[in-house]
């Protein structure tokens, strides 16, 4: 978040508000419109107004004029019209060229997630000088935000240099490193923030992601309570922050953290909460995304759970209290004893590798394919040669794939890394991707999604900054409403057409969440094809090397690329989009 950045650009303008006042208006302007138009404290509506009215008297130009669009530009800020920020800063940069226009245009930018146009305002706000440590953070956050995490700890070190004093670039700066695999850097930076100001809830939060990393859940838990404490006794710090963005995050991250420990209760309270607050901003969009898949995996019973030994015996109580749709407030986090073991989850504990495996080939109602069911066992011995736990099905209906898909998210809660593979149909309807089950009807105008799995809802159930999550598909990436295909050569396609969409984590507002790599079995538009073995071109290879000691994941891709194209004659090439923060190994070098 941009912290107070917008707030120490409205003190500097501020000093042109005397020479502002000295034409001659109308009364009415000077004594109410004008400090109505030009303060931070003004609600949104009667800023606008106020300015509006101004602009009407038609009585300034120039610097001044630029003024007055400067400040109804702070209006809409306010109301999160960034559209109109931008046209109101690119009319006052137009009037006088300023870095401080520069910065509110390009944080404008920011919050409309373009940043590389953002990126080039703070560019020009810093060329235009001065050197301004709020500049450097605003840009931090942009890099940041496009996954330039190098670039972003860089330019927070420029903003510290310059102002040692700011919270925020301190947290935002241990963002970056945390997104870096740096945890020990990124804590000491989060602790700095707290310390230099104990009153902000957001670094509490950051840190607790980072505790939540760690595997110290019960510290994870303490400090999303004090920032839910801090957050709710007062009001947003600066007029930047959207009212109900740090509450609703706090709520998300400590139900995260229940969750992984095991308590469903509180933490279907917690993502209620987070669900019910109202905020405007991407970051609380992503965390009630977030919080709506997770309560939708903790809907339907605690018994995935296994609790600590002390609550055991109330978990009967427990399960009546989830059926309640009215959840009460969470009460504060319980300390357990040093002596009892740590929780697990459906068998997983912290830092072990899990994951879901599905094969669907036997379709009652689309083309039958004959190899996924031994693409899925090949791939599914392969990992569990190499130490993960694995959850395998085969030819399984919606049911049984939203049951795997649930109980496997809950797993991943604890793990480090998480792999998914997936044989069989899949498709793409109006820019989401779908896995088929066998049971599934797909017929021209009717409700086809409801018949299968939203890839994207799988996604959003990983994306919380926790583990690394490897997806690979060999599936069909074709439209179902295109015109059928016929080919003498099985493949999985259920008929040709546009592909799949790009991978889209709905929680990272980016292409991907961080940590996060999503292979294919084709390009897009392409068909993947089921081949003529036992297994398909695309499992064949990545069964020969998924289990090599030492290689690492995106060079194990590129080999299987390489024979995919080789045994295929071309007719297919694996993709994957990766956001990965380093080298990823499945097998233990050797």
């Amino acid at each position: 978040m941009r912290g107070d950045v917008m707030h120490r650009w409205i003190l500097l303008l501020a000093m042109l508000v005397a020479a502002l006042w000295s034409a001659p208006v109308l009364a009415q302007s000077r004594a109410q419109l004008g400090p109505l138009c030009t303060s931070d404290n003004t609600p949104a509506d009667q800023q606008i107004d106020a300015c509006n009215k101004i602009l009407a008297l038609k009585v300034f130009s120039g610097e001044k004029l630029a003024t007055i669009y400067f400040w109804r530009a702070v209006g809409w800020n306010k109301k999160g019209d960034y559209t109109k920020v931008i046209a109101d800063a690119t009319e006052a940069l137009r009037l006088r060229p300023d870095s401080a226009l520069y910065n509110m245009r390009g944080s404008a930018y920011y919050d409309k997630g373009e940043y590389d146009i953002a990126i080039a305002d703070f560019n020009d706000a810093l060329r235009i000088g001065p050197p301004s440590g709020t500049i450097f953070h605003n840009r931090g956050n942009a890099r940041r935000a496009k996954g330039d995490y190098a670039r972003a700890v860089a330019d927070y070190d420029e903003a510290i240099g310059l102002a040692p004093k700011e919270a925020y670039s301190y947290q935002n700066r241990g963002a970056a490193k945390q997104a870096l695999g740096d945890l020990d850097g990124a804590l000491a930076d989060i602790n700095t923030a707290i310390r230099l100001n104990p009153a902000l809830p957001s670094p509490l939060i950051n840190r607790a992601v980072i505790w939540r990393a760690k595997g110290d859940i019960d510290r994870a838990i303490a400090d999303a309570t004090e920032a839910i404490r801090l957050g709710s006794a007062s009001a947003p710090v600066n007029i930047m922050t959207p009212p109900g963005s740090v509450l609703i995050s706090a709520y998300t991250q400590r139900g995260l953290a229940y969750e992984a420990k095991g308590d469903a209760i509180r933490a279907k309270q917690d993502f209620n909460a987070a669900l019910k607050g109202v905020a405007g901003d991407a970051g609380s969009k992503a965390n009630q995304a977030t919080a709506k898949v997770r309560l939708s995996l903790l809907s339907d019973a605690v018994a995935p759970f296994a609790l600590p030994p002390r609550a055991k015996a109330a978990a009967p109580a427990a399960r009546e209290q989830l059926k309640s749709s009215a959840p009460s407030p969470a009460p504060a986090p319980e300390q357990a004893p040093a002596s009892e073991p740590a929780p697990t989850v459906a068998g997983a504990v912290l830092g072990q590798r899990v994951a879901l495996v599905i094969g669907n080939g036997a379709y009652a109602n689309v083309k039958a394919l004959p190899n996924p069911p031994n693409d899925a066992r090949a791939i599914a011995k392969n990992l569990r040669d190499i130490g993960f736990t694995v959850s395998e099905g085969v030819d399984l209906d919606r049911a049984m794939m939203q049951k795997m898909a649930r109980d496997f998210l809950r797993e991943a809660a604890r793990a480090q890394i998480a792999v998914i593979y997936y044989a069989g149909h899949g498709v793409q309807i109006d820019g989401r991707n779908y896995l088929v089950p066998v049971d599934a009807r797909l017929q021209a105008g009717g409700n086809m999604t409801e018949a299968m799995i939203d890839m994207d809802t799988i996604l959003a159930g990983l994306d919380d900054q926790v583990r690394t999550n490897i997806l690979i598909f060999d599936a069909c990436r074709n439209n179902p409403m295109a015109p059928r295909t016929a080919s003498a050569v099985p493949d999985r396609a259920i008929e040709a057409g546009s592909g799949l969409a790009a991978p889209t984590a709905p929680n990272s507002g980016t292409t991907l969440g961080a940590g996060t790599l999503i292979a294919f079995a084709t390009a897009p538009g392409q068909v993947a094809l089921d081949g003529e073995g036992g297994n398909s071109p695309f499992s064949a290879a990545l069964s020969r090397h998924i289990g090599t000691p030492g290689l690492e994941v995106q060079q194990m891709l590129t080999r299987v690329r390489a024979e995919v194209v080789a045994a295929t004659k071309g007719k297919q090439v694996p993709w994957s989009n990766s956001s990965l923060l380093g080298e990823v190994y499945l097998a233990a070098k050797p």
